[in-house]
């Protein structure tokens, strides 16, 4: 049940059209739905007082309903995951305090990870925003600069000042780190990588929406960039992912990569 006083809700965006793969959230991965096994990571992350998932299409809040979830069916016409979230959290019966927004093709998001956030959200009220890292080993590092050497996109760094404020998201590698200097000591890499959870307090969320994209946004393709472009400061939270691998799902290919490493790391979604 929803904590009246201050209600945490995680909303999960399911978008049924995704251009590289179609019906994403409704993909089979090690015999469960994606959306089935976003759901079940979020309902196992603790802090959370609800969990919903916001699609644009009927088939997939039919299926999660299947199971036991909840679902709001939101305008197709959303323009991202972050505009259909805030609609979500408008048709909840209670509006919550902080809205958790867990994209719905984080399927390797460790439940501890996603209560991280929320346990800085509940420890600091001055925190607005909320987002989640991950500091990078030398080996992490070096595949990263390979996939940017070949000109790939993914993978998104962050920087931060003593008090974990962001400093700047970018999908180049930041900080540059030179190969002589004292950052060789692979423990003492000061590179992390960004995890794309967020928490928002829900007045904060509201007004960022209704700002417009800047130049740094455009330019990188982040979101998140545009928080801090007016001026919102966005706490990041180092997480620990226990050995875990980080992997989102974009593609087919994706898929089973998933499967390949669930079955060597084992399944963080109960049987």
């Amino acid at each position: 049940m929803p904590n009246a006083s201050s209600p945490i809700a995680i909303i999960i965006p399911a978008r049924y059209g995704s251009s590289r793969l179609l019906g994403k959230p409704l993909a089979t991965i090690t015999g469960r739905t994606m959306i089935n096994r976003v759901w079940s990571l979020a309902c196992a992350a603790a802090g959370a007082d609800m969990v919903c998932v916001a699609t644009d299409d009927e088939r997939i809040a039919e299926h999660v309903r299947s199971f036991g979830g909840d679902a709001v069916i939101t305008p197709k016409e959303c323009p991202n995951g972050t505009e259909r979230v805030l609609t979500a959290a408008e048709m909840l019966a209670t509006t919550p305090a902080v809205v958790v927004n867990l994209q719905g093709d984080a399927v390797l998001t460790p439940p501890w990870v996603i209560a991280a956030v929320i346990d800085e959200m509940r420890r600091d009220p001055t925190v607005e925003i909320a987002t989640a890292a991950v500091r990078m080993d030398q080996r992490s590092y070096e595949a990263l600069r390979t996939a940017k050497g070949r000109g790939e996109v993914g993978g998104t760094t962050v920087t931060f000042d003593r008090r974990g404020n962001a400093l700047y998201f970018s999908k180049s590698i930041i900080p540059f780190v030179r190969n002589d200097g004292e950052h060789n000591n692979t423990d003492a890499l000061p590179i992390f990588r960004h995890i794309g959870l967020y928490a928002y307090r829900y007045k904060t969320l509201s007004r960022y929406t209704s700002f417009a994209s800047g130049p740094l946004e455009r330019s990188e393709k982040l979101e998140q960039l545009r928080a801090l472009e007016h001026g919102i400061p966005i706490r990041v939270v180092e997480v620990d992912y226990c050995g875990r691998t980080h992997w989102a799902v974009d593609s087919p290919d994706d898929l089973k990569r998933v499967e390949a490493i669930i079955a060597e790391e084992g399944d963080l979604v109960a049987a």
